[in-house]
């Protein structure tokens, strides 16, 4: 297997990655897409999506052009079964993992430590070893949306409470200039920054920053 992710299209994927997913979707509802260069294993995967309700289903055996296929379909969830895949072929699947931020449900018949380790380092939802079957194919699916979703919510927290908290620290540097500039108590400061946010209708974090921003050019830097 070549490898056959262009940068423009893992630009495109990043693009696609982004669309926002309806939160209340009804499982039966999920677009699939399931990568099998082995026409019976794929066979067996699509007959258990097709089993447990998911009828939009699209299967692709050439992996050639998959960055672009991947774009024009926009699924929900990803299903690769790679077989006996050396670690270029695992090395190109994980880069698509890492791409597109969705649900990949991965089945392998044979792995390793380090391999496990990079699947979940890529993002692979549900990484299988040697546990194709039909009957498996809806838990695992689930499982690996499940697992998607809780590591997006945490993603989602993280990158929120750092936000905060850069947003603190130029709050405080914000009313630190005003305290010196004009006199203020720290609790005057901030009444000023909040009064000025909400007659302009913006965030405080953005009138703290644009003050920052503005004693920077105005001045000499504030002591940190």
């Amino acid at each position: 297997m070549a490898t056959f992710l262009s940068r423009t299209w893992l630009c495109r994927i990043a693009q696609f990655r982004d669309l926002p997913h309806n939160a209340g979707m009804v499982r039966s509802s999920l677009a699939v897409l399931v990568i099998d260069e082995n026409r019976i294993r794929a066979s067996i995967i699509e007959a258990g999506l097709r089993e447990a309700g998911h009828q939009l289903v699209t299967v692709i055996h050439d992996v050639t052009g998959i960055a672009r296929r991947i774009a024009e379909i926009e699924p929900d969830v990803i299903v690769i079964d790679l077989e006996n895949p050396n670690r270029d072929m695992l090395e190109n699947m994980f880069q698509l993992s890492r791409a597109v931020k969705r649900p990949i449900a991965m089945f392998v018949d044979r792995s390793d430590q380090a391999s496990i380790e990079a699947a979940v380092d890529a993002g692979v939802s549900a990484y299988v070893v040697d546990g194709l079957r039909q009957e498996r194919v809806k838990p695992i699916l689930d499982m690996a949306v499940s697992r998607f979703n809780a590591f997006s919510r945490m993603a989602r927290e993280l990158e929120e409470a750092r936000s905060e908290l850069e947003s603190r620290k130029v709050i405080d540097r914000a009313k630190g200039i005003l305290m010196k500039s004009r006199g203020l108590s720290e609790e005057a400061a901030y009444t000023l920054l909040r009064k000025t946010a909400m007659n302009q209708n913006r965030k405080i974090s953005d009138i703290a920053q644009s003050l920052v921003t503005a004693a920077g050019l105005l001045g000499p830097a504030e002591d940190e």
